[in-house]
């Protein structure tokens, strides 16, 4: 860290002390909380609204009526689709609802209720345990604290997962599982390294009902004409003779409608099995209208990709906006260090330690909402209060400068106080 002088400081304190008043006077409400698509995302599948109708039929391409009931594991198109997106074989795909969380939270149920395949429901194997790598994404916390599951953090690095400390849990037979999102992630957008990817494949848990939650929510989400590779999961667990060790997940929901899009979960044989058992008592089918939209939308993979980058050209403007401006404010004093994903929704800043807490709660009072600081980690616990994800997709460009400024000088004015003990 550059060595700033106290008087310095002093004098940088005072002049941010004064633009945040100045910004706190105008009563803004500025948003970077939420990693949704923008109004003008949203507008690039406008056509889906009207591309079903009796007019252009609603059967699909095997004849099924999708007014209907049936087909509870999705049109044939979907699976397809998702299956060159997730590059593994169709029949090892099932397709939900508009959400992939709500794929994620009925396998996690389904697993303290009834169990994994094979074996005991996690209800009923006293105190359980999942592997987190953080920071991460609060919702996949959410989801572990409402089962009551123990969290434990395992650090990122650039490549993935601290992968040293995942092999060394893994070894506990209490602990059943681990949360990863392998491309672009939240809210790092860090890509697994073949490396990494190759070595979760290969675990040898302690426990037969370990599984590798892996929510590829972010797999097409390129910001670049050049994609980040990420090694197949499924191909690298058949490699390693562990097929059942992981299970997918992804959805349309940044590609088409955040609200209304296709979600898909994928597995080895055996788990998809025990999930379509669970998922043909749980429902007749889920929207085939919808299904059929994006059949009809993105009628392959190319499609698919084509459209990603008129996604892109939106929001790279929005991330490259955010690098500029922290390395004009920042670069080389030391006061914050943040990462530059090449696809994804979300970037990761660390703070001085001590205060993340204390910028979010400056920015708030500027009328700037950031995702609480502390969310990033299990039970909204940053053991340094350091992290603060940074959400840059929804607001307009004007406003997303403006919001950015805002969290420079609360940056920089938390930063002071720290450094002059106040």
């Amino acid at each position: 860290m550059a060595l700033l002088s106290k008087e310095q400081l002093r004098l940088m304190l005072s002049e941010n002390l004064e633009k945040h008043a100045a910004y706190k006077a105008k009563g803004l409400k500025l948003d970077m909380s939420r990693g949704k698509p923008s109004v003008s995302q949203l507008d690039l599948c406008g056509d889906m609204l009207v591309n079903v109708s009796e007019e252009s039929g609603v059967k699909s391409g095997d004849g099924t009526d999708t007014r209907n009931y049936g087909m509870p594991e999705g049109l044939p198109e979907i699976k397809n689709l998702f299956a060159r997106i997730l590059e593994l074989p169709a029949e090892n795909v099932l397709v939900g609802g508009n959400s992939s969380l709500n794929l994620m939270f009925d396998v996690f149920a389904q697993a303290m209720s009834v169990g994994m395949p094979g074996c005991e429901p996690w209800a009923k194997q006293g105190k359980i345990k999942f592997i987190c790598p953080v920071p991460g994404y609060d919702r996949h916390f959410s989801v572990c604290e409402y089962f009551g599951i123990e969290m434990i953090n395992v650090e990122m690095t650039p490549n993935g997962p601290d992968m040293d400390a995942v092999e060394k849990l893994a070894a506990d037979g209490s602990v059943k599982g681990m949360w990863c999102v392998p491309k672009y992630s939240n809210p790092d957008g860090c890509v697994y390294s073949d490396e990494t990817v190759r070595r979760i494949a290969s675990l040898k848990p302690a426990a037969k009902d370990f599984r590798v939650f892996w929510d590829n929510a972010y797999c097409m989400h390129d910001l670049y004409d050049t994609s980040e590779p990420l090694l197949p999961i499924f191909k690298a667990c058949l490699e390693a003779g562990n097929p059942e060790m992981v299970i997918q997940f992804a959805s349309t929901s940044k590609i088409s409608f955040a609200g209304a899009g296709v979600s898909a979960v994928a597995a080895g044989d055996e788990n998809i099995r025990h999930i379509k058992k669970r998922l043909f008592i749980q429902t007749i089918g889920h929207d085939k209208i919808n299904q059929l939209r994006h059949a009809r939308r993105f009628p392959d993979i190319d499609v698919v990709k084509a459209h990603m980058k008129r996604h892109a050209a939106i929001i790279r403007p929005k991330f490259e906006l955010l690098y500029g401006l922290f390395t004009r404010e920042f670069g080389g004093n030391g006061l914050i260090s943040w990462t530059e994903p090449k696809g994804g929704y979300f970037m990761s800043v660390d703070v001085m330690e001590g205060c993340a807490k204390r910028v979010a709660g400056l920015c708030a009072d500027a009328g700037v909402v950031l995702t609480p600081a502390g969310a990033t980690y299990p039970y909204g616990k940053d053991p340094r209060d350091r992290n603060i994800r940074i959400a840059p997709t929804v607001p307009p460009i004007e406003e997303l400068e403006q919001a950015a400024e805002i969290f420079c000088v609360a940056v920089k004015i938390a930063s002071a106080e720290k450094l002059l003990g106040r």
